[in-house]
């Protein structure tokens, strides 16, 4: 039997995914048979010693960000943090950080209660291991470290991801337009100011003269500093709208953060009765025309140029927006 390279290629994709799901299953047998020998949760459920848990050993105590470390549906955990202040084991109010969130902190009781359920877990693990010699107990530490970084980078980025904030300009991020587009660009492509004084005309030209129900600019918001920014203006073509200045901070790639501005642009666009989006950049960058390419834009002209100091290859993209895309 000849077996495809696609084929093969497709098996060796698919086996961590067995691999993980096997491990699981057997882990959580294994711990499951444990935890129910030892009562270990009792008189708690396992979710409810998770955010006991979570609360006695994480720095973020808003409910927003225990909802996001458990993976929790809003309304459960809200009952199981009202039922916990009831029970004397929390106490809650408004978040140093944020008025708009909820700050959670465990009582003198809760902290004992959580003490008691890190106790007994110790125990548990220990007794795990108990059979287990010196030199593999070395090994499983230094695998069990690798799962750790390995998962727990992707799990970060997605939830930092669900954190990114799309709103309107305040004062100063038309500024903070110019200043990051020229300052990433010198950085990563060795443009000069010619950029610079381009970025400028046209923040200028939207401050200065905009019709805020058909041209519009989103600056998207990470921790309360902006992180990317897109714009949506008018084109000289009738019925055609133009997306312009897309930049994602490098700190902030790969969170989404371009995939959502682009997104945000396209919708509004169709919502006010545009026919077409258009873009023009540049072949030297990648990563966002493979974002232009996902959201559906067609090239649809390249000319080389010499402009900001370096040699390019211009692109003009196109997008038709009679109807939502499938």
């Amino acid at each position: 039997m000849v077996i495809r390279k696609s084929e093969s290629v497709a098996a060796a994709a698919l086996a961590p995914v067995q691999e993980l799901r096997a491990f699981n299953r057997f882990y959580t047998n294994l711990i499951g048979a444990l935890d129910y020998s030892r009562h270990l949760y009792v008189p708690y459920t396992l979710t409810e010693s998770r955010v006991l848990y979570e609360l006695a050993h994480s720095p973020r105590t808003d409910a927003a960000d225990l909802r996001g470390e458990l993976s929790l549906d809003a309304g459960y955990l809200s009952r199981l943090l009202a039922k916990f202040e009831r029970d004397g084991l929390v106490e809650r109010g408004p978040s140093a950080r944020d008025s708009r969130r909820q700050r959670i902190t465990l009582t003198a009781r809760g902290r004992s209660a959580a003490d008691l359920l890190d106790e007994r877990s110790r125990e548990a693990v220990g007794a795990l291991l108990s059979g287990v010699s010196a030199g593999d107990r070395v090994r499983l530490a230094a695998a069990l470290g690798t799962v750790r970084e390995i998962l727990s980078g992707s799990r970060e980025r997605a939830r930092r991801a669900e954190d990114v904030v799309l709103r309107e300009p305040g004062a100063g991020d038309l500024g903070w337009i110019v200043e990051r587009n020229a300052a990433v660009y010198a950085a990563e492509f060795g443009w000069n100011t010619d950029y610079e004084g381009l970025v400028a005309r046209i923040v200028a030209d939207f401050a200065e003269d905009h019709d805020p129900h058909l041209e519009r600019v989103w600056i998207a918001e990470l921790d309360g500093r902006p992180v990317g920014c897109v714009m949506c203006v008018r084109d000289e073509a009738p019925g055609t709208a133009r997306l312009r200045l897309l930049l994602v901070e490098p700190d902030a790639r790969g969170l989404g953060v371009g995939d959502q501005l682009i997104g945000c642009c396209v919708e509004f666009a169709r919502g006010v009765g545009y026919r077409e989006l258009v873009l023009w950049t540049n072949d030297v960058l990648e990563a966002a025309r493979v974002l232009y390419q996902r959201h559906g834009f067609v090239l649809a002209a390249e000319k080389p140029h010499r402009s900001f100091g370096v040699d390019l290859v211009g692109q003009d993209w196109r997008l038709g927006l009679h109807a939502a895309p499938a």
